[in-house]
């Protein structure tokens, strides 16, 4: 749980809801707190969602898998649970 102030998915209103509505997708799945951090500012939200799609499936040389191997290594070695 995040100890910053978060707008919880059903509060979201305007920018807010229509990223929320794009993370979750037609699933509705919970956004995960390391989005929702950003809900105070959704333009930064949005910034980290377009930085985390180039990094994870832009062009690159390296495969998906690798991208994700760094990814739980970096993760795995701060503690870090994402």
């Amino acid at each position: 749980m995040a100890w910053i102030k978060v707008v919880h998915s059903e509060e979201s209103t305007g920018k807010l809801k229509e990223l929320y509505d794009r993370i979750g997708g037609s699933t509705k799945k919970e956004v995960a707190n390391i989005l929702k951090v950003h809900s105070l500012h959704p333009e930064v939200m949005e910034a980290h969602l377009s930085l985390y799609e180039i990094i994870m499936f832009g062009d690159s040389g390296l495969s998906r898998s690798q991208r994700e191997m760094i990814a739980v290594v970096v993760s795995s070695t701060n503690s870090c649970e994402y």
